[in-house]
C-alpha cells in the first residue's frame, strides 16, 4: 500500500528537464579503505536534458523513449523508479501509482550524470522536500544530491558533501557537449587512475576554477577510449574559453563566451564529425 509523504500530493501532470551535468574541474585524492575516491568538484548544469513528465495513474508506469531509451536498463533497477518509491515512501517498497515518462536525450555511461539527473528531476517534480531529496540523493548515487539542487556547487567526499559557490561569472555561459558515442563505465576509469595527488580543487569564481582546475580522469578515460582525445582536439580548435572532459568521459565539453561562437563551433564539429552526439545549451 502506498504511503506519500510528499510535500503535497501529487494532483495533474508535472514536467521538467533533468539538466545535464558536468563537471568543470575535478581533482582526485586519494582512494579509501572502502573503495571509493576521495574527491574535489565543481558540479555544473546546461540548461539542457532529458525531459521528464510525471502524472497519478492507477498503477506504476515507465516509459522510456528518445534515442539513448534502450540504455536505460531494467525499470526495477532504474534509478527513476528507485527515486519514485522512495519519494513516495512507500512502506514495502511497493511501486507508486504513479506514470513517468523519461525521453532519453542524453547517452549513458557518458559523464553527464543522465541517470542521477533524472533522479534529482523525479525528486524535484514530486515536491520532495530539499533536506529529505538530499538523503534520498545520498542513497540513490554520488551524483544524485548535485543532481537534486541542478545549481553549481563544490562537491567533497565522494562527491555528496555539497558546498554553494559564491561567485557563478559563467552563468549563462554558452556550453556545447560532444560524445564520440561511445559508452565508458566510471569503474574502469578509477581503476585505471594513477593515484598521484596532484593537488586540491583551486578557489575563486566559476571561471577560476575552470581555468586553473583539471579533470584527473581524463588521462585513463583517454587510455580505455582514444577517441576522446581526438573529440578534445576538435573542440579545442574552436578556440573556446576551455574544452575539458566531463566526469568520467566519455562526453567532453567546451565553453564559449557568446552564443555566435558556440553555435559556429557546433556546426564546425557537425560537419567534420556526424556521428558524433553533440548538445548545445547555457550554464544554469
Amino acid at each position: 500500500m502506498t504511503v506519500p509523504v510528499l510535500s503535497a500530493p501529487l494532483s495533474g501532470l508535472v514536467s521538467g528537464t533533468a539538466y545535464a551535468k558536468i563537471n568543470l574541474a575535478l581533482h582526485l585524492r586519494r582512494r579509501r579503505d572502502d573503495g571509493y575516491h576521495e574527491l574535489e568538484t565543481l558540479f555544473a548544469f546546461v540548461d539542457a536534458g532529458d525531459a521528464i513528465t510525471i502524472a497519478p495513474a492507477d498503477a506504476f508506469e515507465l516509459i522510456e523513449t528518445g534515442e539513448f531509451a534502450a540504455a536505460m536498463g531494467p525499470v526495477a533497477d532504474n534509478l527513476v523508479t528507485r527515486a519514485a518509491v522512495a519519494a513516495c515512501g512507500t512502506a514495502d517498497g511497493a511501486l507508486p501509482p504513479l506514470r513517468i515518462h523519461v525521453d532519453k536525450r542524453l547517452p549513458v555511461a557518458a559523464g553527464l550524470g543522465g541517470g542521477s539527473a533524472d533522479a534529482g528531476a523525479v525528486l524535484r517534480l514530486l515536491g520532495v522536500g530539499a533536506d529529505r531529496a538530499q538523503a534520498i540523493g545520498e542513497a540513490l548515487g554520488a551524483d544524485v544530491p548535485a543532481c537534486v539542487v541542478s545549481q553549481p556547487m563544490v562537491g567533497r567526499g565522494t562527491g555528496t558533501h555539497l558546498e554553494p559557490l559564491a561567485d557563478h561569472d559563467l552563468l549563462g555561459a554558452g556550453c556545447l557537449l560532444v560524445n564520440p558515442r561511445v559508452p565508458l563505465s566510471t569503474g574502469p576509469v578509477f581503476k585505471a587512475w594513477d593515484q598521484i595527488d596532484h593537488g586540491p580543487l583551486p578557489q575563486g569564481s566559476a571561471r577560476d576554477i575552470l581555468l586553473n582546475g583539471r579533470n584527473d580522469m581524463e588521462p585513463p578515460a583517454i587510455q580505455l577510449c582514444p577517441a576522446i582525445a581526438d573529440v578534445l582536439a576538435a573542440l579545442r580548435a574552436t578556440a573556446p574559453v576551455c574544452a575539458r572532459m566531463s566526469g568520467s568521459g566519455a562526453t567532453c565539453f567546451a565553453i564559449y563566451d557568446t552564443p555566435d561562437a558556440m553555435a559556429q563551433a557546433a556546426a564546425q564539429i557537425a560537419a567534420a564529425h556526424p556521428g558524433w552526439w553533440q548538445m548545445a545549451g547555457r550554464l544554469r
